[in-house]
């Protein structure tokens, strides 16, 4: 017989869903509505996790620090969450990501209790600062990344604060669609309010709480279980990021026990000045997602997953840095260096369930203008790469992996809302590498300015490419030409540029790795043709 707790942890679950069906629905910008940048949680009246839909694996993780962190800001701070309150903010140093992800929280009343919090994180395009888009590739400091939102009560007694949603809008570029995103939200979280408050009066207060706790119990016995036929000890990897012509060092021990996993990052480069800093929200988000990858077994993502986990990064380093450093890189590419690194530490210990890397970087690409009367327009991408190959299988081709599951913005919507022509959006054909099993091939994915704007990229891979396995091929780094008047030039993995009317931007993602030795004769995967795109190189 199926017991309550198992009921109550399923309907949480799709609580969490739900919440995140309606944000979509309801907000105004492609990047949520079309390419679902949002994520939701529910969460206990301690603070810890009881269900949070399958939404963006880098928010997802990061609920476990951001949610602790502004619930002891609210007590040290004396704060009262009155029912029908909602508390917002981006500060990344509080929510674990970076500014374009703003958090909002909202206390669950039963019987004049905080009795659970719904929450939800959703990448607003543009919060503000010099580029547009406000991922800053030059930043050196966080107030040169947007507006920093301290943690303040949007939404008092069920009714939005219009002074303060004033303040907040006028540092943004595009504030008519970050107020619909934000009103997005308060609807996701009423939504989740409704639903949770619905489940209590079904089952009653107490056995939900002590359902989201025996569902928590259950998912760390599982865990432990996935892990225990991994070899354990002590396992080692590093990787680099790309800073200019200098490399970033990542460098991991992984402790693999039958107590749990432990991730230190003693050794990893110091932090800089430079965007690419990754607060601790960051990095357990990643080292969460790559474990969790790596268990070949259902477990509810919940608190209990994540108590197996503990991840030490040093005072100061790139992978917990000192306030105020910029950070907004970190969340979009230093994750996914995490999430490689870990990976590969874990092949040594899961062995052939851990594939080679893959594209290995969100490829954030910003651009905005003037619209005429004042305004502005912001668009925000990131490009799918190659994945990996496995033993046994091939790496697909051409989608978002790893620390972003996020959907791309059909051609169709951009052009509609943005200008911009699209001149071609294919595969990059044989930018997999080669092996036993191929890895899969990045994207080619170009477009032209219709007016005068500013571009600006946060990528990588382009000089060192993803790892491959068992004798597998690294995959193609990754490109980016801008043809000007008729020249073409090549450009870095980070930078921010003009663009003229006419000109094209043409992006080359990388492919991921293939896996194993190359056999002499495998006909299954095909010759190996050679793209026109890779010849024009």
């Amino acid at each position: 017989m199926i017991k309550d707790w198992e009921l109550i942890g399923k309907a949480s679950q799709f609580i969490a869903e739900e919440m995140g069906i309606s944000l979509k629905r309801s907000a105004i910008s492609p990047n949520i509505r079309e390419r679902m940048d949002h994520s939701c949680a529910i969460l206990d009246r301690s603070g810890r996790i009881a269900a949070q839909a399958e939404h963006i694996p880098v928010h997802l993780g990061s609920f476990k620090i951001g949610s602790m962190n502004l619930l002891k800001w609210v007590s040290s701070n004396r704060t009262e969450l009155s029912e029908g309150d909602m508390i917002l903010t981006n500060d990344p140093y509080i929510t674990g990501t970076h500014l374009n992800d703003v958090m909002l929280m909202a206390p669950v009343y039963q019987e004049e209790l905080i009795c659970a919090y719904a929450v939800n994180k959703a990448h607003i395009v543009d919060v503000g600062g010099p580029v547009f888009g406000s991922l800053n590739p030059n930043a050196k400091n966080l107030f040169q990344e947007g507006m920093i939102i301290p943690p303040v009560k949007l939404v008092k007694n069920g009714k939005i604060d219009s002074e303060i949603l004033s303040i907040i809008l006028s540092n943004f570029k595009e504030p008519s669609t970050a107020l619909g995103d934000i009103n997005a939200q308060i609807a996701a979280n009423r939504a989740g309010i409704g639903r949770i408050m619905e489940m209590m009066d079904e089952y009653g207060t107490k056995s939900v709480l002590q359902g989201w706790k025996e569902a928590m119990k259950h998912s760390r016995k599982l865990a432990i279980a996935a892990i225990s036929g991994w070899k354990h000890g002590s396992f080692y990897a590093t990787d680099t990021l790309e800073a200019g012509n200098s490399s970033i060092l990542l460098k991991l021990r992984l402790d693999i026990s039958n107590d749990g996993i432990t991730a230190d990052f003693t050794g990893s480069s110091s932090n800089l000045e430079l965007p690419l800093n990754a607060v601790k929200g960051v990095t357990f988000s990643a080292v969460a997602y790559a474990v969790r990858s790596a268990m070949n077994s259902e477990i509810p993502t919940n608190d209990g997953l994540y108590s197996i986990l503990k991840v030490y990064a040093p005072d100061g380093s790139l992978l917990n840095p000192e306030r105020p450093l910029p950070v907004s890189g970190g969340n979009v590419e230093t994750t996914q260096r995490i999430a490689d690194v870990v990976h590969h530490a874990l092949s040594e210990s899961a062995g052939t369930e851990i594939p080679s890397a893959s594209s290995g970087t969100m490829f954030n690409v910003m651009m905005g203008g003037p619209r005429g009367e004042g305004k502005f327009w912001s668009y925000y991408e990131t490009i799918g790469g190659g994945n990996g190959a496995g033993k046994g299988r091939n790496g697909e081709s051409g989608v978002h992996s790893n620390m972003t599951n996020t959907m791309n913005t059909p051609v169709e919507v951009a052009e509609r809302e943005y200008p911009i022509i699209f001149t071609s959006y294919k595969i990059r054909k044989n930018s997999g590498g080669t092996g036993a099993w191929r890895g899969g091939d990045g994207i080619i994915r170009s477009f032209m300015a219709k007016e005068a704007c500013t571009i600006s990229v946060l990528a990588d891979r382009f000089v060192n490419p993803p790892y491959a396995l068992a004798g597998g091929m690294s995959g193609k780094t990754g490109m980016v030409f801008i043809t000007h008047e008729g020249k073409k030039r090549r450009y870095p993995s980070k930078f921010t540029a003009d663009l003229a009317p006419g000109d094209e931007v043409i992006i080359f993602t990388p492919g991921g790795s293939g896996y194993g030795k190359k056999r002499k004769t495998n006909p299954e995967h095909g010759a190996n043709e050679k793209s026109k795109a890779d010849n024009d190189m």
